[in-house]
């Protein structure tokens, strides 16, 4: 067997090592010489102060000092009830979001929507939804709706609509053609083709990206109150206006814990069903 696998081995060719063209040397020259002046020009751009950097430990070090000890006077009564809101608002803008976005996913999805403009159409909204950020949907459905926790699941269901559509939308797309030629060539219905054939395929990723959205959700919702659009952000916009740095240390805290909490929750459920 083995003077098999050395005869298989000296039959292959060895790989040829050849000096770059000219033409890939001066490329590649470019790139460094452009990626060179680009990081100098965004130094010289951001105007770095050299004073404000010298005293930075020591205005760090007096920020956290202020957050130590948390005060916990308004805990149960304002802080906790905006972290739930903040849930609310993650959870059912995850769940907007999959209900717009499924529909979205089969027409972009190749194998199941011939119509091009449909298909061309659904990447467009993928593209265009997540290609703005959460805080700016969030001031967006501020300025229409007013503040609260209405603007904050709409930002978040537009911001997850393009993320779970094109995972999902690919997930489709690499499904298996067998059982759902099967059921085609049996004259099923394009719904049965739909549950039967499609769904048990897509139903493992289908739920992970769902998990995986929600736990993004909930660190992106956590911030939308800075900008009015509810959740444990609100709490802490006002602990920062009047200076209350023990409460706003008690607020980073939590929200540290929600999320690392919510990451390891995603994690656990996404082993299980992958």
């Amino acid at each position: 067997m083995s003077v098999a696998m050395e005869a298989d081995r000296s039959a292959k060719p060895s790989p040829q090592w050849q000096p770059r063209s000219a033409a890939d040397r001066i490329a590649r020259s470019v790139i460094y010489i452009a990626a060179v002046i680009a990081i100098i020009w965004s130094i010289r751009t951001i105007e770095v102060i050299p004073e404000f950097l010298y005293d930075a430990p020591a205005q760090t070090y007096d920020l956290f000092s202020r957050m130590w000890p948390f005060d916990w006077s308004r805990f149960w009564s304002a802080i906790w009830p905006a972290m739930i809101e903040t849930f609310h608002i993650a959870t059912l803008g995850t769940l907007l979001a999959l209900i717009l976005s499924l529909p979205l996913a089969f027409l972009a999805a190749q194998n199941f929507n011939s119509n091009v403009f449909l298909a061309w159409v659904a990447k467009f909204i993928f593209v265009s939804t997540r290609s703005v950020n959460s805080l700016v949907w969030a001031l967006l459905f501020v300025a229409i709706l007013g503040p609260g926790p209405l603007a904050g699941v709409l930002a978040i269901a537009f911001r997850s609509i393009g993320f779970v559509g094109k995972l999902f939308g690919e997930a489709l797309e690499d499904a298996k053609r067998g059982p759902i030629e099967a059921l085609t060539a049996t004259g099923a219905p394009r719904a049965l083709v739909l549950i039967k054939g499609y769904w048990p395929q897509v139903e493992p990723a289908f739920w992970s990206v769902a998990f995986l959205r929600w736990d993004i959700n909930i660190r992106e919702s956590a911030v939308l109150g800075l900008v009015g659009a509810g959740g444990i952000g609100v709490a802490l916009d006002a602990s920062l206006e009047n200076l209350y740095w023990d409460e706003v240390g008690l607020i980073l805290a939590l929200i540290l814990v929600v999320v690392i909490f919510a990451e390891v929750l995603t994690s656990w459920i996404r082993s299980r069903i992958i």
